[in-house]
């Protein structure tokens, strides 16, 4: 946390710590060829390539233009419903949210394309702005999820049963979004001034969404679908998703030498940065393991004289605190090595605890006062937005986060009854 202080980036006072710990815990020369060994083999593990694979894809679709197509498309269907272009950041998001994979992309491309519009109709800063930032983050809670594949990795749980346990808790998200959207419209009509719609024929509609959404969820499904009747590794889903995205936007006559460019080097600045985190991370928890800390911090949360639920949620917000000042990654890198070992010492379902703790992060990430996602939509946002507008206005999402989360807590089968019946 100090050396974080300073400014060094974070992977670099992950490895700089965990040198110094390495030479004088495991004894000079050979904890340092230790230190060496365990940055290869977390590195060198199969259980990795979907990160880089599901990161290209995502580059892919954003940087060839493909996904504004497709928000043509829902907004035919949405007609006059309260609050239509707040609900269509909502649908958009769920949609984009299973070929970008990550939060950030998907509040970027959000807030570019629907913030302006909703701006220029009247709607007020709450409701042109929250419902892109919750949008985005469904990101993370939808596969293919870069980060839930970095927290299977770090955390040691298993990502294909992890990735198929986000898929209801992501979508029921979605829904509760857009019951408050509808609600809060209908009571507060001021908040987004309904307009005239001019009606489209329901066969340009059908014709539209074969030609540009259909094409999509052949996507989806060479990623998810393929994982859900296990058919396919998460690795190999990966790799049927990506093909699948070159395929596409090859026929829509998008991929040129450009998109290809940068994409795959959009895909290697996030990889190498993904990847030196996780050396990192992966060395601090063997260090904390052969210290003995993780050993003692698990035997003693065991033991404590409260249920071991009353555990859960201390760790959860210990999370949601640092997710208001730190970014997701560096949470997962500082709290994973000591959490794990203690929720399988209590006897919870590893992958119920991931699923929360992704939702979490994913609070994190619009919370004020430093939630990345906020300060991804003051970039895209018109210059007359304050942050102060965008704190306001994300008060609601992250209000319904928590309250998605503590119903998970309660009934854990939300997540995990998914995971017996697929795969």
């Amino acid at each position: 946390m100090l050396l974080m202080v300073t400014g060094m980036p974070i992977a670099f006072c992950f490895l700089l710590v965990d040198l110094v710990a390495a030479v004088v815990l495991m004894g000079g020369q050979t904890g340092i060829e230790q230190f060496i060994i365990s940055i290869y083999s977390s590195l060198t593990s199969f259980i990795l390539l979907p990160v880089p694979l599901f990161i290209l894809m995502g580059e892919l679709v954003l940087h060839s233009g493909v996904v504004s197509q497709v928000l043509t498309v829902l907004d035919k269907w949405l007609g006059g419903l309260p609050g239509r272009l707040a609900l269509l950041s909502i649908f958009g998001g769920t949609i984009f949210a299973t070929l970008t994979g990550t939060s950030i992309a998907n509040i970027a491309l959000l807030g570019s394309t629907l913030g302006p519009e909703m701006k220029n109709r009247g709607y007020s800063n709450s409701m042109a702005l929250g419902p892109i930032l919750g949008a985005g983050g469904l990101a993370i809670m939808i596969p293919p999820s870069s980060l839930g594949v970095l927290l299977g990795a770090l955390g040691n749980i298993s990502i294909g049963r992890l990735l198929i346990a986000i898929i209801i808790p992501g979508l029921l998200m979605a829904v509760i979004f857009s019951a408050y959207i509808i609600l809060r419209c209908y009571l507060q009509p001021s908040i987004a001034p309904s307009y005239k719609v001019p009606p489209v024929p329901l066969s340009e509609k059908l014709m539209d969404t074969v030609r540009y959404v259909l094409p999509l969820a052949i996507v989806i499904f060479l990623v998810v679908g393929v994982i859900l009747l296990g058919i396919a590794t998460p690795s190999e889903a990966a790799a049927t998703g990506t093909m699948g995205s070159f395929i596409i936007v090859l026929l829509y006559r998008r991929l040129s030498w450009n998109v290809v460019t940068l994409s795959l080097s959009g895909t290697i600045k996030i990889t190498g940065m993904i990847f030196l985190l996780i050396s990192g991370a992966t060395a601090f928890s063997q260090i904390m393991s052969f210290s003995g800390a993780t050993t003692v911090l698990a035997k003693i949360s065991s033991t404590m004289p409260v249920a071991p639920i009353a555990v859960v949620i201390i760790m959860m917000a210990v999370v949601f605190v640092l997710a208001c000042f730190i970014d997701p990654v560096s949470i997962m890198m500082i709290t994973l090595p000591v959490y794990v070992p203690i929720i399988l010492a209590l006897g919870f379902d590893p992958v119920w605890f991931g699923v929360l703790y992704l939702l979490n992060i994913e609070t994190g990430m619009i919370t004020p006062p430093f939630g990345m996602g906020l300060f991804v939509m003051k970039g895209v946002a018109s210059p007359d937005t304050t942050v102060g507008d965008i704190y306001k206005a994300a008060a609601p999402f992250v209000a319904l986060n928590v309250a998605t989360m503590a119903v998970i807590l309660v009934f854990p089968n939300i997540a995990l009854w998914l995971t017996r019946y697929v795969g």
